[in-house]
């Protein structure tokens, strides 16, 4: 399976997972402001801001994160299992976390879990980014 042979594919699958995951926070905020008849920000609504922070707040962290994914699986890494080793944490975290904030925006385990799992993710893309940044591996391309 490709999934687990090729950086590229690994990225590929992630990115569409982590988009996928946007569509149905966008999805959720605009069945929020249907029924709330909110045509835009909060309204000074409470019900909307469960759904309008988890939807900005995967916006404010998938971005980057994806940016350090296609840098783990590109030419500079190509290692597939730092693409999984990020593209996991970071997949569940933000399905933890957006499910935490659109059932309420209080305090929750599984609002913290997904925090964590999501800088836990970004550590390891960041420190996977240095290493091949500043300790070059060979090129199995180049003759």
């Amino acid at each position: 399976m490709l999934l687990f042979e090729s950086s590229i594919y690994a990225f590929g699958f992630y990115a569409a997972l982590n988009a996928l995951i946007m569509l149905v926070l966008s999805v959720l905020v605009v069945r929020a402001r249907v029924r709330t008849q909110t045509s835009i920000g909060d309204g000074g609504i409470p019900k909307m801001a469960g759904a309008l922070r988890a939807h900005a707040n995967n916006a404010e962290y998938v971005p980057m994160a994806l940016v350090l994914l296609w840098a783990l699986a590109s030419p500079l890494g190509r290692s597939i299992w730092l693409v999984h080793g990020m593209g996991i944490p970071l997949t569940i975290g933000r399905v933890l976390h957006a499910t935490a904030l659109t059932r309420s925006t209080g305090p929750s385990t599984l609002r913290v879990l997904g925090m964590t799992l999501t800088w836990i993710a970004y550590i390891v893309g960041i420190a996977g980014v240095l290493w091949f940044v500043f300790l070059p591996q060979p090129n199995p391309l180049s003759p």
